[in-house]
C-alpha cells in the first residue's frame, strides 16, 4: 500500500522489448539503494515489482496490458516519473490509501499560475469511470500523487498546487493531451458496492414476481 507522497523523481534512462514485455530501468539517487528483487515500488501511480536492482538504478517489467492502460504510453527515455516506496507498517500516513492499481487515464489540461500567487491550478480531464468517484474536497492520485479536489466542472478536475509538488514531482514536465495515472478514493468504491448491496437486498419476491421475474 502506498499514501501518495512522492519521495524522489527518477528518470527513465532504458525502454528495452523483452517478448511481448517490456523492460523499463529507472535511475534515482536513493529508492534503488532501498529495493531489493521482488520488491514493490510506485511508479507514476503504478505498483510495479523490482526484477534488477543496482546502487543508482532498477528495472521492471510491464506487460502490454499495464503499457497500453497506463500512462506509459508516452514513456521514452529521458522522462521523469515519480517514486514512493510501499508505506511501513508504522510509518505515518501522509496522503490517502493509494494502492498502484490505475483505475483509468485522464488528460493532462493544464498547469497554469494562480493569479497573484506562488501556487498553480492542475487541470486534469477525468473519464467517466473515475469523475463518478471524485467530489469536491476528496482525495484522486493524478501521476502516484495524492492530491485534493477544489472544483469539478464538466469532467475537468482542477487541484490546487504548491510549489513543492511542482518541484518534487513529474507534473512540470506535462503537456497538454499528456494521458495521466489516475487512482479513484478506494473508500469510495467500497460505498458503491455497499450501497449497490444494500439496494439490491430490499428487494422482494412480489417486487420480482411483479416486473415479471
Amino acid at each position: 500500500m502506498f499514501t501518495g507522497i512522492v519521495e524522489e523523481v527518477g528518470k527513465v534512462v532504458g525502454i528495452v522489448q523483452r517478448g511481448e514485455d517490456r523492460r523499463i530501468t529507472i535511475e534515482a539517487a536513493n529508492i534503488p539503494g532501498q529495493l531489493g528483487i521482488g520488491h514493490s515500488v510506485a511508479v507514476s501511480g503504478v505498483c510495479l515489482t523490482a526484477v534488477e536492482v543496482k546502487k543508482k538504478t532498477f528495472c521492471a517489467d510491464l506487460a502490454p496490458e499495464t503499457w497500453v492502460r497506463t500512462s506509459f504510453s508516452r514513456m521514452h527515455e529521458g522522462a521523469l516519473v515519480n517514486l514512493e516506496l510501499p508505506m511501513k507498517a508504522d510509518g505515518r500516513f501522509g496522503g490517502h490509501i493509494v494502492q498502484g492499481h490505475v483505475d483509468g487515464v485522464g488528460k493532462f489540461v493544464a498547469l497554469e499560475r494562480i493569479a497573484d500567487s506562488d501556487n498553480w491550478w492542475l487541470k486534469v480531464e477525468l473519464p467517466a469511470e473515475i469523475e463518478k468517484y471524485t467530489v469536491y474536497k476528496g482525495s484522486v492520485c493524478v501521476e502516484g500523487i495524492s492530491l485534493t479536489v477544489a472544483t469539478l466542472k464538466k469532467g475537468v478536475c482542477a487541484i490546487a498546487i504548491i510549489p513543492h509538488t511542482v518541484d518534487m514531482t513529474n507534473l512540470g514536465t506535462l503537456k497538454p493531451g499528456d494521458p495521466v495515472n489516475l487512482e479513484a478514493d478506494l473508500v469510495a468504491k467500497y460505498v458503491e458496492k455497499m450501497m449497490t448491496r444494500e439496494a439490491a437486498s430490499s428487494l422482494t419476491v412480489g417486487e420480482l414476481v411483479r416486473h415479471g421475474f
